[in-house]
C-alpha cells in the first residue's frame, strides 16, 4: 500500500471520504495536506503519503487518542466531523478556548450548518435576479439586480464595498475578502485581524482562508465576538438563537442549528 501526491484510484477516494474531502479519486495536494495533519494526530511520521502503517491505522482505529487529552469525548464526534476537523479540535481549544462540551457543541452546530457538513469552504454568490431581490434587498432593487445577476465578483463587490474595511464597488475589495472558513469569515477589517494569528499573508493570499485555515480562523471568529461567553449560559434554544443572530446577522436556518446542537451536545455532554 502506498498512496502519495498523483495517486489515484478507489483507496484514495476511501482515504478522502474518511478524511472529510471531495471523493475524486486523485491525490493531490488538498488530500496530502489532510492526511498530513491526520498523521500528526495520530502520532505518525508527518509525510503525507498513505502507507501500510498509516492505512491500516486509519481504518482500524476510529479516532486517535490523544484527541481526548483536553478532557473532551473527541471520539463522540467520530462519524459525524470529519477527522481532519476532529484533529484540529485540541489545539484550537486551547488556543480560543472552546474548551467545555457546551461550547464545543454550540460552536461545531454552527460550522457544520454554515459549511454544509464541513464540505463548503466559500461563499456561493451565483444568485438570479430573483436570488438577490430576495437575499439582498436592500442592495438590489428591481431596476438594478438582472444586471448584476448570475456573477459573483460583482455581487460581491456591490453587497459589501464601503463597509468591513473594504474599499468601494470599483475596489473589488468585497469579493476579494468574501466569505470563506467554516464560519464564513467576510471583509478586509477581519482578514486582517485574523491574518496576525498565522503566518502566511491572508491580505495577498484571502483564499488560504478557505483552503488552509477553514476551522481556525472559524475558531478565532468565535473568540472575538465572546461567543464562549454566549454559549456558557446554557443549552437551551434562546442561547442557540443568539449565537445564531452574532454568527448570520439573522436566523437564517435556526432549526438546524438547533436540532445539530442538540446532537452534538449529547455527544459530548
Amino acid at each position: 500500500m502506498l498512496l502519495k501526491i498523483g495517486s489515484t484510484g478507489d483507496d484514495v477516494k476511501k482515504v478522502q471520504t474518511k478524511l472529510g474531502l471531495t471523493a475524486d479519486g486523485v491525490f493531490g495536494p488538498a488530500t496530502e495536506k489532510a492526511v498530513k495533519i491526520w498523521q500528526a494526530a495520530s502520532d505518525l511520521t508527518t509525510d503525507g503519503i498513505i502507507g501500510t502503517a498509516t492505512f491500516n491505522k486509519m481504518f482500524s482505529i476510529a479516532m486517535p487518542n490523544p484527541a481526548n487529552v483536553i478532557g473532551l469525548k473527541l471520539n463522540k464526534l467520530v462519524g459525524h466531523v470529519p477527522d481532519t476537523v476532529i484533529s484540529q479540535i485540541p489545539s484550537c481549544t486551547e488556543t480560543f478556548q472552546i474548551n467545555s462540551s457546551l461550547r464545543l457543541a454550540h460552536f461545531l452546530a454552527q460550522c457544520i450548518h454554515e459549511s454544509r457538513n464541513f464540505k463548503v469552504t466559500e461563499e456561493n454568490l451565483n444568485y438570479s435576479a430573483e436570488g438577490l431581490k430576495k437575499t439582498f434587498p436592500k442592495y438590489f432593487p428591481d431596476n438594478l439586480a438582472d444586471s448584476y445577476a448570475r456573477q459573483p465578483e460583482k455581487i460581491a463587490s456591490h453587497v459589501y464595498a464601503n463597509r468591513m474595511g473594504n474599499g468601494d464597488e470599483a475596489s473589488k475589495d468585497g469579493y476579494k475578502f468574501r466569505g470563506r472558513g467554516y464560519i464564513q469569515l467576510t471583509g478586509k477589517d477581519n482578514y486582517r485581524a485574523f491574518d496576525a494569528t498565522v503566518e502566511d499573508d491572508l491580505l495577498k493570499e484571502p483564499d488560504l482562508v478557505a483552503s488552509e485555515y477553514p476551522f481556525l480562523s472559524a475558531a478565532w471568529f468565535w473568540q472575538s465576538r465572546s461567543l464562549n461567553t454566549l454559549a456558557d449560559k446554557g443549552a437551551t434554544d434562546a442561547v442557540v438563537t443568539d449565537i445564531t443572530k452574532k454568527v448570520n446577522g439573522g436566523t437564517i436556518g435556526l432549526d438546524d442549528r438547533i436540532k445539530e446542537f442538540k446532537k452534538f451536545y449529547a455527544l459530548l455532554a
